[in-house]
């Protein structure tokens, strides 16, 4: 039975992604800060789901997490985790805001991986997708603003590319993916699409992700996103 551990999972394209990769037949090891207060995720008891806690901004936590899976090889590792920011406009961005989220959705995600690479699972292959955002599109930015979470997640995409390459005699995919403008907490009620719509599609990504794809930029629908 194949192995996938999801960061983020306790709510929105997290919570979505553990009950669809359950539904799969997957074991999942869904990973949140507070366990004990992610009642949706609780609510899903089943033999196949474990809940682990991990806070992405205590290194701590980060290093203590592979000692919990028991040594079980992972053939999917999904980096959810991630926050918008506050006051992202020219005139309101704060050094300390920036770092904040940068933390969480630069740093975090690199430290997880490098956590967790003994464990991946190199026949498969094993595959290491991250949630990134068409936000952090270069090539894509028309509106300008939003400093904050744009560059958060064009440096993002930067490691991606980086640990495709690092990671590509060991038998690892890499690629990051956009979910689409969803409806959740971030993306607000009036976005485009649902949890389950956006799930449904990444998972297709996810799985004919192969070797020439590894290090991409790929939307929730398949089409490559520029960088």
């Amino acid at each position: 039975m194949k192995t996938v551990v999801i960061s983020g999972a306790n709510r929105g394209i997290g919570l979505e992604f553990v009950k669809q990769y359950l539904a799969c037949g997957y074991q999942v090891v869904a990973c949140c800060r507070e366990p004990d207060k992610a009642e949706s995720l609780q609510a899903l008891t089943c033999t196949e789901l474990q809940v682990l806690p991990l806070d992405v901004t205590d290194a701590g936590s980060i290093q203590q997490l592979p000692g919990l899976l028991s040594g079980r090889a992972i053939s999917l590792f999904i980096n959810n985790a991630g926050v918008y920011g506050e006051r992202q406009s020219l005139d309101e961005v704060e050094e300390e805001l920036w770092l904040e989220v940068f933390r969480v959705n630069t740093i975090a995600p690199l430290l997880l991986t490098r956590a967790l690479l003994p464990l991946m699972d190199r026949q498969a292959p094993g595959k290491l997708v991250y949630l990134s955002s068409k936000m952090g599109s270069i090539a894509d930015n028309s509106g300008g603003g939003i400093y904050i979470y744009r560059t958060s997640k064009t440096a993002l995409n930067q490691v991606i590319k980086s640990l495709s390459i690092d990671l590509a005699g060991e038998g690892l995919l890499v690629a990051a993916l956009h979910p689409g403008w969803v409806q959740t907490d971030m993306g607000g009620p009036g976005a485009d699409i649902d949890t389950f719509t956006s799930v449904t599609g990444l998972r297709s990504v996810i799985e004919n992700l192969n070797a020439s794809g590894s290090g991409g930029f790929f939307n929730y629908d398949g089409s490559i996103i520029p960088w």
